[in-house]
């Protein structure tokens, strides 16, 4: 979170060291999806929300999907990384018991996931 140390708060990854490291092979990119690659990681860079780093061991991939009307959407593949992280001990609350929980209420208070998950600093380590 900006203007929090991460001495009080920051995200680690519980990465299992008995998993051998996996930099996946470069991908080949026709034309089209390169150039809104690029585009989309110029323009993430530009304000500074993403920067460009080097990890030795870890490498994953982008992946560029086409939207249902017009233009694509970036992900990453982190399939081999999610794979050497042990999973959540907790379960993740279903659509049906947040609805039950809001019955009555007259107002209904929520977070707007889309850019605030992405605002915990990752552990110096990490």
């Amino acid at each position: 979170m900006p203007g929090i140390s991460p001495d009080i708060i920051s995200h680690r990854l519980s990465v299992n060291p008995a998993v051998r490291p996996v930099r996946q092979k470069r991908r080949a990119y026709d034309p089209e999806r390169y150039e809104a690659m690029k585009a989309k990681v110029d323009r993430l860079s530009s304000i500074r929300f993403i920067r460009e780093v080097d990890y030795p061991t870890w490498l994953a991939n982008v992946v560029m999907v086409r939207k249902p009307r017009k233009g694509w959407r970036m992900c990453v593949d982190y399939t081999n990384l999610n794979r050497a992280c042990p999973k959540d001990s907790f379960p993740l609350p279903r659509i049906d018991q947040l609805v039950d929980a809001t019955a009555g209420h007259a107002l209904l208070s929520f977070m707007d996931a889309y850019s605030g998950y992405n605002q915990i600093f990752m552990h110096p380590e990490d």
